[in-house]
C-alpha cells in the first residue's frame, strides 16, 4: 500500500507529544475567530490578577473579609499579578505533564514497568 507524503507527515507529526502543533483557532469558545491576539492579551492581564486576588483572599486572609480588605488595599497590583502568574504557570505545567503522560499511554506505547 502506497502512502502519500502528506499522510506520512501527519503520522510523523503526531507521533511525539513535543512535536505537535498548537492551533488556537480550534478553541473558538476562548479565542473567537479573528480576535485571538486580543483575547490572549486580555487573558494574560486579567487571569493572573484574579488568581492572585483569590490566593490572597482564600490562603492569606483565610476567607475573612475584615483581614482581606486591608491586605488588598496595601498590596501593589503588580505583586498580586505576579503571584497569580506563578500560580497559573504551575497549574499549566502540571496540566502539560498530565497531557504528555496521557498522550504517551494512548498511543499504544509500552507501559512503564518496574525493572
Amino acid at each position: 500500500m502506497i502512502h502519500s507524503s502528506k499522510e506520512k507527515a501527519l503520522r510523523n507529526r503526531s507521533s511525539k507529544f513535543s512535536k505537535q502543533e498548537v492551533d488556537i483557532t480550534q478553541t473558538p469558545l476562548f479565542f473567537p475567530e479573528g480576535y485571538e491576539k486580543i483575547f490572549i492579551a486580555i487573558y494574560f492581564i486579567t487571569l493572573p490578577y484574579i488568581a492572585g486576588v483569590m490566593f490572597q483572599y482564600f490562603y492569606i486572609a483565610d476567607s475573612r473579609v475584615e483581614i482581606f480588605l486591608p491586605i488588598y488595599e496595601n498590596s501593589m497590583a503588580i505583586l498580586i499579578w505576579a503571584i497569580g502568574y506563578e500560580i497559573i504557570a504551575a497549574i499549566m505545567l502540571l496540566y502539560i505533564i498530565k497531557l504528555a503522560f496521557s498522550f504517551h499511554s494512548s498511543n499504544g506505547k509500552k507501559q512503564f514497568q518496574r525493572p
